[in-house]
């Protein structure tokens, strides 16, 4: 992992723990556990996405490559620290952008469309085809507001918002569709809605790690 990478990574991990985002089942509204269905709205046709189940509530399949390599750049993956796309990420927005945060639709068509007009502009390719280093300079320009091609979202808000969606897909309960096998939450050492807490488990200042981790999706069944 680069230094640019665990960078990045500290970042997000200091701001989700700072924010207390490993709460996780307050971390985003009630109403996204519910979005699992495509959407069927009026606001544009759902798309059929062959990356894995779960996909295609929103996002047609260049989109998802977009905003996979996106979310993974801005939480990196490396042995034994998972990001991203360990964590299903892409899968969490996918499915809010198609229920709870349908209102943003519109806001990701033209903030894709806006980055990759950027992109092919800089590089002559779309930002899922560029080298890592290439999409980090260009995840380095939007958050420095410095984007070309972007009026509505601006280059800022567009990087702000994808950026807080990837924390959510993180830390959020896996119940919304990311922190996929608790990835986020072992990251951090949130242990989760345990069953119970002992006495001794609330005294101690070691990392808890008693399996298993307890979901909302647990508790619902």
């Amino acid at each position: 992992m680069t230094k640019h990478d665990e960078a990045r990574r500290a970042f997000l991990l200091g701001a989700a723990v700072g924010a207390g985002a490993v709460a996780g089942a307050t971390l985003v509204p009630d109403a996204l556990a519910q979005t699992h269905e495509p959407s069927t709205t009026g606001t544009g046709p759902a798309h059929s996405h062959a990356g894995g189940p779960g996909l295609g509530a929103f996002f047609n399949s260049e989109d998802a490559a977009t905003v996979a390599a996106f979310t993974e750049r801005l939480m990196p993956g490396a042995p034994g620290n998972p990001g991203a796309h360990d964590a299903d990420v892409l899968n969490y927005i996918d499915l809010a952008l198609a229920g709870a945060y349908a209102d943003l639709q519109y806001f990701y068509r033209r903030g894709l469309a806006s980055l990759d007009a950027y992109c092919r502009k800089t590089y002559k390719e779309p930002f899922r085809r560029l080298s890592a280093a290439q999409q980090d300079e260009v995840v380095a320009a939007l958050e420095q507001g410095k984007a070309s091609e972007f009026s509505w979202p601006s280059a800022a808000a567009f990087f702000n918002t994808v950026r807080t969606h990837t924390m959510e897909g993180m830390f959020a309960d896996p119940i919304y569709g990311g922190n996929k096998d608790f990835a986020g939450w072992r990251l951090v050492g949130f242990p989760g809605g345990q069953m119970e807490f002992t006495a001794a488990d609330m005294q101690s200042s070691e990392a808890f790690t008693r399996l298993p981790i307890v979901g909302l999706q647990a508790k619902a069944g």
